[in-house]
């Protein structure tokens, strides 16, 4: 299911250039908004000019835009724009903001203007800046140029990977394995820092609902085994495939009674000793169903899955991983993988719910091999008070059969990459989808507060597609 964000629509205009003009762009831009079916709240009711100029104006569209609840703010110059109001404006919101205003036209014959709209964007641009407001911006272009288009659908994927981030809650099952201090994280700073919440509960009580569920015979069990039989091959018995049925149901419940949209467990080695299973092939299920949920208790893994995922709007699923060993052949070839976690829809062949796995001998891992193609990988993480984002790219590529979930990807340079890693703060779980979305992640981290890192020299492209300069950072 994709994801939804609407925007709040502020066309501006400055008084001394034509209210006429500003008027009929504005309505162009509504009309090509409309026609992108772009969820916006308007302010035709504001005032006759249906723009934002004066206080009066500016404090009744902060009001409807609050009661509304936007994701996002689109101040559309159509002339010149009154800067001083288009700041205290979004100041007011505190939601990420999109600068745009069409291009003039040329002059008429006698040498006058009705419009001066890219210099009103150089005003407006230092007046954000005056008042410590973050911004993106959309370059002067033509309503009906594609760079319009284009720009516009990456801002509302940069809204919602902060309204993502800003609005995560993770549920956490159990501590934090003792052999992983690299998982460790800092629950207060989360909070104090990003508003992300973390919601503890013993193992024990995850344990006690499997039990209620499978004591009341709850129907939930009976459907997700189906779920399991229509996606994969079963390879493990009845009794447990009933069990990580109610597994993955205990999770899901566990998730909406705390209102969590995400989770992390302690994969190993109480939860086998209460129940016998591995929790992968649950996770993958709830992966699907867009709660991610890590292992190794890794939080800041599960909010990068989230981030990665908002980047697509939702429409794809990615892929949680460890970084394993080189490639036997390929210099920049690369083992991602797992005893299971990748979602089952992003599988190249039929899934298979094996007996057991070389590291654990249990049942509930997942054995298939990712899809190929273009991924962009990415990793939140932070150590001694300063987060940042893992980003890049990499594509896959042939490689040996490993047993679980694997995917082996090539990268531009391998040494690159794995230094990054070494060095930190990140450490050898990533995150990775099936899209090109390094860029909007990138512009989400000025809303975010955290700093976008490269593995690979991409700045510069990432720069240019943001200016509308290029189309692709892939190269």
């Amino acid at each position: 299911m994709t994801q939804s964000i609407k925007l709040g629509f502020a066309p501006t205009r400055r008084n001394i250039f034509s209210a006429d003009a500003a008027i009929e762009f504005a309505n162009l831009t509504r009309n090509k908004l409309n026609a992108m079916g772009i969820d916006y709240v308007d302010i035709k009711d504001v005032n006759n000019d249906g723009l934002l100029y004066d206080d009066a104006g500016m404090n009744q569209i902060a009001e409807k835009f609050q009661a509304a609840h936007i994701n996002g703010l689109f101040l559309a110059n159509e002339n010149f724009g009154t800067e001083y109001e288009c700041a205290r404006l979004a100041k007011k919101l505190n939601v990420p903001v999109l600068l745009w205003g069409p291009k003039d036209e040329a002059p008429a014959a006698d040498g006058s203007r009705l419009r001066d709209t890219q210099c009103g964007l150089f005003a407006i641009g230092k007046v954000l800046r005056r008042f410590q407001i973050p911004f993106t911006y959309l370059v002067n272009v033509d309503i009906d140029d594609p760079e319009f288009e284009r720009g516009v659908n990456d801002f509302i994927k940069v809204c919602n990977i902060v309204k993502t981030f800003k609005n995560t809650r993770i549920l956490q099952v159990g501590p934090r394995p003792f052999d992983f201090w690299s998982t460790m994280v800092n629950e207060g700073e989360l909070l104090e820092r990003f508003n992300i919440s973390l919601s503890p509960i013993p193992m024990t009580e995850l344990v006690q609902e499997i039990h209620r569920l499978q004591k009341t015979q709850d129907p939930e069990i009976a459907k997700t085994v189906a779920k399991f039989q229509q996606f994969a091959e079963i390879q493990i018995s009845d009794t447990d495939l009933d069990m990580v049925a109610a597994l993955k149901v205990a999770l899901s419940n566990k998730m909406t009674q705390y209102g969590c949209n995400a989770g992390a467990i302690q994969c190993w080695t109480a939860l086998q000793d209460e129940i016998g299973i591995l929790p992968y092939a649950s996770e993958s299920m709830l992966q699907d169903e867009g709660t991610p949920v890590t292992c190794e208790t890794d939080i800041h893994g599960v909010i990068s899955e989230l981030l990665v995922e908002a980047a697509t709007m939702g429409e794809h699923r990615a892929v949680f991983a460890d970084v394993n060993c080189r490639h036997p052949e390929n210099p920049n070839g690369e083992l991602l993988q797992h005893l299971g976690v990748f979602p089952f829809s992003t599988a190249k062949n039929k899934p298979v719910l094996p007996p057991s796995h070389f590291v654990f001998d249990y049942p509930g891992s997942v054995a298939l091999q990712a899809q190929d193609g273009d991924y962009t990988l990415c990793r939140f993480d932070g150590d001694n008070g300063k987060y940042s984002l893992l980003l890049g790219n990499a594509k896959s590529c042939p490689g040996p059969y490993e047993q679980g979930t694997y995917l082996w990807l090539e990268f531009a340079n391998l040494n690159r990459f794995e230094t990054k890693l070494v060095y930190g703060p990140y450490i050898h779980h990533i995150a990775a989808v099936r899209d090109d979305v390094v860029p909007v992640l990138a512009e989400a981290c000025k809303y975010l507060g955290v700093t976008p890192d490269y593995y690979d020299p991409i700045e510069d492209d990432v720069a240019a597609y943001l200016r509308g300069d290029i189309t692709s950072i892939i190269k």
